[in-house]
């Protein structure tokens, strides 16, 4: 039905103020953003001479050789644990010492992790299980392959917290599961794996071990000595090549570290994964008339704002083109047909606060996407509902309700986007993260919360006054004033891009310039988790 409607026709101007001003500030927060995203990188390539020393790769150059040249990869988590494993913003290194994401080795789209062992050896942080449970629930939720580069310290016992230990069993469970619904795990065993991660490995159903590096034991070398007063090397008690001959916990013998993804590759390419799914349709499809450049001056940082979200939605779309649904009912919500790569998907973006009439709209709308098959976009720039006594009367409770039953009940692959707003119900009603879309993105400029910091800042000051009237008190204006500061300023924190994409509320920030990348790469993933078949079975794969 997109293909019928005529290209939307922007009357933005590149050369207006308004335009210079908002893309010069979404700039600075694309710098910022990559800069905090090169500490990791940094961090990890500063361990250079060692891993030369041993005959490594770097964790990222582990994941280059892993991937099929030239191919995307879809970083998921990059932001996590910033803020969280370190609440000093010029000191806080994102992304859980893990590397994880959707990318291609031999033609197989696969999830992918990779332990950044070039950061505190690998070891784990509060983030790290939160991170990990993610990408595996995606890799089961989308029939992807799991392939785990290991090299991990396993928990840090300087920081040892009982829930991480209880967290991580639901990394083992997951592996386990990922295997019994017929999805291949793949480990490339490059270095030390102990403790509980000794299971990485023995709950894979292929495992390739770097000989001389690769180990795996249950206690390493310290631990027995302290727990048993046994004296074992690391070779001897638990090294690659012993794994291989003795235990039989290896089942390909690696030279090296590139011996071993390549060896990775060849497995993935034997298993001929994609004889099991028909492709996405090949059709073909136009680029957007606008540049994706363009999206840094259409959309104002300041969520308070006002712009026109058809601006946006006709630069991430083919063609620009687009069918709006009910364009003269429920004004500030949109929905609207349209196609991405080639990809049928329903949209639904705002132009301001939903109301009866726009959530009656969506529910339908949702509805029937639901009925077509049809995967839905959720573009998210929301403050919320609409209150008051004219939209009470006019059933805004119901009528949300409803919206907020099609968007938790579709059936079809939800993706959401998030590039201003996201507060209180309309998170929800736009499919936030409690609504578990498939794949959740942010653009860096985005506030989410359960309101903006001056409105609870307010919301609080009228509580104090009503119950001071009811006293008989007078108010301290000057104290209320002063409490309204420390409102905004501790909702304010909390609701910063950074902060919510560190404790994982999305699935990683993202350059709004790559937005069609980004949902097209997420639409085919999801295409093809629900068009592949695959061969589950009661318990998994069992080692030998």
């Amino acid at each position: 039905m997109a293909d019928q409607a005529k290209p939307f026709r922007s009357t933005i101007s590149n050369a207006a103020d308004s335009f210079v001003r908002n893309t010069e500030d979404h700039l600075e927060l694309i710098e910022k953003m990559n800069a905090i995203l090169e500490r990791s990188r940094t961090l990890s390539d500063a361990a250079r001479p060692r891993f030369e020393r041993r005959g490594q790769l770097l964790p990222r150059e582990r994941l280059a050789r892993l991937l099929d040249p030239g191919s995307p990869f879809l970083e998921i988590g990059n932001m996590a644990g910033y803020l969280l494993d370190d609440s000093n913003a010029e000191t806080s290194v994102p992304g859980a010492t893990q590397i994880a994401g959707i990318g291609y080795v031999s033609g197989t789209r696969c999830m992918i992790q990779v332990d950044d062992s070039g950061i505190n050896a690998g070891s784990m942080t509060r983030t790290s299980t939160r991170k990990g449970c993610r990408i595996m629930d995606i890799a089961l939720q989308q029939k992807l392959p799991f392939v785990h580069l290991v090299e991990s310290a396993g928990a840090n016992l300087l920081e040892y917290e009982v829930e991480m230990w209880m967290a991580g069993g639901g990394i083992f469970a997951r592996l386990a599961r990922l295997s019994a619904a017929g999805l291949p795990v793949i480990t490339v065993l490059h270095g030390a794996s102990a403790a509980g991660g000794a299971y990485m490995p023995g709950l894979s159903d292929y495992v390739v071990g770097v000989k001389d590096n690769g180990k795996a034991y249950l206690a390493g070398p310290a631990l027995l000595k302290a727990a048993t007063g046994e004296v074992a090397d690391d070779a001897e008690l638990g090294g690659a090549a012993m794994h291989s001959q003795v235990t039989g916990l290896v089942d390909y013998l690696a030279d090296d570290d590139a011996h071993g993804l390549q060896l990775c590759r060849e497995v993935l390419g034997r298993i001929n994964w994609n004889r099991r799914c028909e492709q996405p349709p090949g059709r073909d499809f136009d680029e957007p008339l606008y540049p994706p450049e363009e999206l840094l001056g259409v959309v104002p940082v300041d969520y308070r704002q006002p712009y026109d979200a058809r601006e946006v939605i006709a630069r991430l779309v083919d063609g620009s083109s687009f069918l709006e649904f009910k364009p003269a009912y429920g004004l500030t919500l949109l929905c609207m047909q349209a196609s991405i790569h080639g990809l049928p998907v329903g949209i639904i973006g705002n132009n301001g606060p939903i109301d009866p009439d726009g959530a009656t709209k969506a529910a339908q709308f949702i509805q029937l996407c639901d009925q077509s098959d049809t995967p839905l976009l959720f573009v998210q720039n929301i403050t919320g509902y609409m209150v008051g006594t004219q939209y009470e009367h006019a059933g805004m409770i119901k009528h949300g309700a409803k919206m907020i039953q099609a968007v938790t009940n579709a059936r079809v692959p939800r993706l959401t986007l998030m590039i201003g707003a996201s507060f209180g119900a309309g998170n929800y009603g736009m499919c936030g993260q409690g609504y578990d879309p498939d794949f959740v993105f942010s653009w860096p400029n985005i506030q989410i919360g359960v309101m903006g910091g001056e409105q609870a800042a307010k919301t609080m000051s009228e509580v104090f006054r009503a119950g001071a009237a009811r006293k008989g008190r007078e108010v301290d204006e000057s104290m209320l004033s002063a409490q309204e500061e420390k409102v905004i300023a501790h909702y304010d924190r909390q609701s910063d891009a950074f902060y919510t994409s560190g404790r994982m509320l999305d699935d990683g920030l993202i350059d709004p310039r790559d937005s069609r990348k980004v949902i097209a790469m997420a639409l085919q993933t999801c295409w093809e988790g629900r068009h592949r078949q695959v061969s589950p079975n009661a318990f998994g794969v069992a080692r030998m």
